[in-house]
């Protein structure tokens, strides 16, 4: 029999790596001369770059950079060597879990630290990125990125505007005379299933403001220097970003990679499914696992089960998942493509508990399922 294990990490438990792990072990324990396919999985957000790199036989690199309010940090991302292929998760460089709560302020943070990410990457050889946009400090529109790869945002006196999202209210001009020429022979995918714009009620500043410590008037201080940022960007480059669906990812760095960069906005869990080939790995298997700490009716919102479970579907293999929580309205997924859904704990826990012994328990709950599927089918009676 052919398995193709490929879940999602779950989450403060288990990374997608180690999750496979727990359902190999599941599986040889029932059948042990299976054809386990292991493929970690993630849906463009934490956890992308150690699913690829597991999955492509990359390795992970460590860089200086600097992080949302400009101190040293190392920074680690993902190069895959024969595809010269970069994975880099912008969090690692501007994540707002970098940033303690009590020093969050939008109006400074920049997004200088992914673009230092993305040089070190060019440095190494990467032709190709994959760039997961979420979890960031930052509400700069990726000024600070474009300025760490060689770009220059200035005042209308020529002066050198400082970082952070305010100082874009007064932006007059954009210098790419000095931009690193390599980006332009680059490739990059961009994932998110952010699609926001880039300013507006709906726009980076209004919706994700808050939750990176802008109060409403600094949501509209914001709001309104990504206004000058758009405008400054259709002037220099035709393209109006303002009310692109994308842009505004992570606190405006969406708009940056549209105007700026060769790149593509795709759904996180369809860009690592293409990259790892999953679809092809599906050839031949009997049944595809996948799983996550919690499935629910969220899950139908671009979550790595349904990604994995619909193309399974196209190829008519049966999918199972698991998860430490089956919540409310997940009964609806069975309408998607999924044959059954699998809850890991073994009885009542406490919280603690079931994330220490999440992978005992999806072993254990893999290794009961591969029980029932291996029970003989007995002919009907009459």
């Amino acid at each position: 029999m052919k398995f193709v294990l490929a879940p999602d990490s779950f989450k403060e438990s288990m990374t997608a790596v180690e999750a496979v792990a727990a359902m190999r072990r599941g599986v040889l324990s029932v059948f042990p001369d299976a054809d386990c396919v292991g493929v970690p999985m993630a849906d463009g957000g934490e956890g992308t770059t150690e699913a690829l790199v597991g999955a492509l036989g990359g390795s992970v690199v460590s860089a200086p950079v600097h992080d949302a309010l400009g101190r040293p940090v190392q920074a680690r991302y993902g190069y895959v060597a024969h595809e010269r292929l970069a994975i880099i998760e912008i969090a690692a460089a501007a994540g707002i879990t970098l940033v303690a709560l009590a020093d969050r302020d939008p109006k400074i943070t920049s997004s200088y630290g992914v673009g230092e990410l993305i040089g070190h990457a060019l440095a190494l050889g990467a032709t190709r990125f994959i760039v997961g946009l979420g979890g960031s400090a930052t509400n700069d529109g990726g000024a600070g990125m474009l300025e760490a790869l060689g770009a220059r945002l200035l005042d209308d006196s020529g002066a050198d505007l400082p970082r952070g999202g305010a100082a874009l209210v007064r932006l007059h001009r954009i210098d790419l005379s000095g931009f690193d020429a390599r980006l332009a022979g680059s490739t990059f995918q961009i994932a998110s299933d952010v699609t926001n714009p880039l300013v507006g009620a709906a726009g980076a500043s209004a919706v994700f403001g808050p939750q990176k410590g802008a109060d409403p008037a600094t949501v509209r201080e914001l709001d309104a220097a990504l206004g000058v940022y758009a405008t400054v960007i259709a002037a220099l480059t035709g393209a109006d970003v303002s009310a692109r669906p994308g842009a505004g990812a992570a606190g405006g760095l969406g708009a940056a990679f549209l105007a700026f960069f060769p790149a593509e906005l795709r759904s996180g869990v369809d860009l690592v499914m293409d990259a790892v080939r999953l679809a092809d790995l599906m050839a031949g298997a009997d049944f595809v696992f996948t799983g996550e700490g919690s499935i629910d009716s969220q899950t139908l919102s671009g979550k790595t089960p349904l990604g994995v479970a619909e193309a399974a579907g196209l190829r008519g293999v049966p999918v199972i998942a698991f998860a430490g929580r089956i919540g409310s309205g997940a009964e609806v997924l069975y309408q998607h493509g999924f044959a059954a859904l699998v809850p890991i704990l073994p009885g009542v826990s406490d919280l603690p508990s079931a994330l220490a012994d999440g992978a005992a328990n999806l072993e254990r709950a893999v290794a009961t399922t591969c029980r029932l599927l291996a029970l003989p089918r007995r002919p009907a009676t009459v």
